[in-house]
């Protein structure tokens, strides 16, 4: 109760100080010196600390979608828009002094990170502490620092790759410019080798460190351990972006599928099957992320002052501003049958929750639905996916085709693994074995072996199983029609990301990463560019991707 104290104490210092850090721990800003307080003075603050690194996360939460959104295929900026946002969608070269593409606040989280880690290995250098929660504080740190450095690569095209505490963000002269390509390389060698001995795969459970005694439920502590990164996911996105197609299947299967033989539940992560397929509108339209859907997400709590912009930018009810709206060809996507095969429906299932009309203005529902919206127009704290199921199956889908896996592709995509339930292993009484692909039959509604959390273990079966990311079979959508031909098929994962995570800033990352496969800008540049036919300047935009100029430029004034 004691501990639970504290760090609640901490939360509120540090949210009410969220845009200029947690005033005790990290006081960063950009032209200021950075507080190098020797701050953990005794153990309870060793965890308090973490609490500063995670508000730093909050601080920069949104901002990626505002710069993959305005310079990606779906968001067009309004006509009472400011002038920085319209300058972030014309990709202007010049972008002094644009607050928005100041990557001022992404150092403060990697700054913040290293000084943790260096002040939490010298407490321990003179201080007994409980093993297991150090290397689970020493890895949860690893991989939002690798997050961080990553979001910076797919912004910027450029790192500096800061390594060591720094008094101030003018000391980023001191350190090299990493290249986007030596960034990615540089964060999974940082997973792997770790700090101090712990590398990135240990995980927290801050539920059972400071509130052991409350019902999960009922616990205020149960989604903490949501806000950092998992390792498989992290770690699987490095390996895509690396071209190590099956390290990235591998280590997202070894983590999926020990859950699901866990139990044979209904409702389990990711698995997209009758229930999933079901709650797909509510994704975004409860106070904290859908357990079964949420990897990791960035939250916030305005009572509490944690908030973002994303309501002030999207949302048309005042006092939000409604400064980004939907492009008519970005929207055209979700009932046009050549680009989504719509089977006997006439528009997408996840069009009204992406986008609808509303006070005579097209909006973006994704974040305030529309109707029944959980939020107040005011309240600007709803959360951000930073990897949800989705990500798990576009990112596995990926890499099976890169290595001519088309029915895998075909199952995460179309109708699920339960309709290749007959490429298992099967025994006289009926029960399945082995893996297809690297699946498990446990992602069917087959018999299978069950080893559940209470120990015991018995033959059963789960009642819905896997359909894919479209469900076809239970939304009645048509299927992705997937070739030998591998460039065809990423084309047709970019499609379904399009309509699938549109808005997330997820889809523009994809578009570079495919771009770089390739080496052929037009993959981008086909689908973006149709959002400024209407303005005269498609072809502007055109000549900028085709030269490569999709990353964000900013001078950090430092040595290359």
């Amino acid at each position: 109760m004691i501990m639970k104290k504290i760090l609640w104490s901490a939360v509120f210092v540090c949210a009410a100080t969220i845009f200029g850090g947690c005033s005790d721990f990290f006081e960063v800003s950009t032209d200021t010196a950075l507080n190098d307080k020797d701050y953990i003075s005794e153990e309870s603050e060793i965890y308090s600390g973490y609490i500063g690194i995670m508000t730093k996360m909050q601080a920069i939460g949104d901002k990626s979608i505002y710069l993959f959104e305005l310079r990606g295929e779906m968001v067009e900026p309004t006509t009472t828009a400011p002038r920085e946002l319209y300058s972030l969608y014309n990709y202007d070269d010049d972008l002094t002094g644009n607050k928005y593409a100041d990557p001022a606040g992404y150092y403060e989280v990697i700054n913040a990170c290293n000084d943790y880690l260096s002040k939490l290995k010298k407490y321990k250098e003179s201080h007994s502490i409980n093993e297991a929660h150090y290397k689970a504080l020493v890895s949860s740190t690893l991989r939002v620092q690798a997050w961080t450095f990553l979001t910076m690569a797919k912004i910027y095209g450029e790192v500096v790759w800061v390594d060591k505490p720094m008094t101030s963000l003018r000391d980023l002269s001191k350190f090299k410019t990493l290249q986007f390509d030596e960034v990615i390389l540089a964060c999974k060698n940082m997973l792997e080798i770790g700090f101090d001995g712990v590398d990135g795969t240990y995980s927290t459970s801050w539920k059972e460190w400071v509130d052991p005694d409350t019902d999960l439920a009922d616990s205020e502590y149960r989604r903490w351990d949501m806000m950092t990164p998992p390792y498989y996911a992290l770690y699987g996105e490095l390996c895509l972006w690396l071209g190590k197609y099956q390290k990235c299947i591998d280590v997202i299967l070894d983590y999926v599928n020990s859950e699901y033989i866990k139990t044979n539940s209904t409702s389990i992560i990711f698995l997209r099957n009758d229930m999933l397929l079901g709650k797909w509108s509510t994704f975004w339209n409860n106070e904290t992320p859908w357990d079964y859907e949420s990897a990791s997400a960035i939250m916030y709590d305005y009572q509490h002052d944690q908030t973002n912009e994303l309501f002030k930018h999207f949302d048309s009810d005042t006092p939000n501003k409604y400064w980004l709206a939907p492009s008519e060809a970005g929207m055209l996507r979700f009932s046009d049958p050549d680009f989504d095969p719509l089977g006997s429906l006439t528009e997408d299932f996840r069009m009204n929750s992406t986008f609808r009309e509303y006070n005579g203005k097209y909006v973006i529902c994704k974040f305030r639905p529309t109707s029944g919206a959980v939020r107040e127009a005011y309240r600007n704290d709803v959360f951000v996916y930073t990897y949800r199921g989705a990500d798990i199956y576009l990112m596995l889908a990926e890499a099976f085709n890169q290595l001519g896996k088309r029915e895998a592709v075909d199952a995460l995509m179309n109708v699920g693994v339960t309709s290749y339930t007959d490429e298992f292993e099967v025994d006289e009484d009926g029960t399945l074995s082995g893996t297809w692909n690297g699946f498990t039959p446990h992602w069917t509604t087959a018999n299978a072996v069950y080893y559940f959390s209470d120990g015991s273990v018995k033959v059963s079966s789960r009642k819905y199983g896997d359909r894919g990311l479209r469900g076809v079979d239970y939304t009645k959508m048509g299927s992705r029609i997937f070739t030998n031909d591998a460039r065809e098929n990423d084309e047709e994962l970019l499609k379904e990301a399009m309509l699938e995570m549109s808005c997330e800033g997820k889809v523009y990352p994809m578009m570079i990463r495919m771009a770089k496969r390739y080496n052929d800008p037009s993959i981008m540049a086909k689908y973006i560019c149709e959002k400024y036919a209407a303005n005269g300047n498609a072809e502007a935009i055109r000549a900028k991707i085709m030269n490569g100029d999709y990353f964000i430029k900013w001078d950090l004034k430092t040595e290359k």
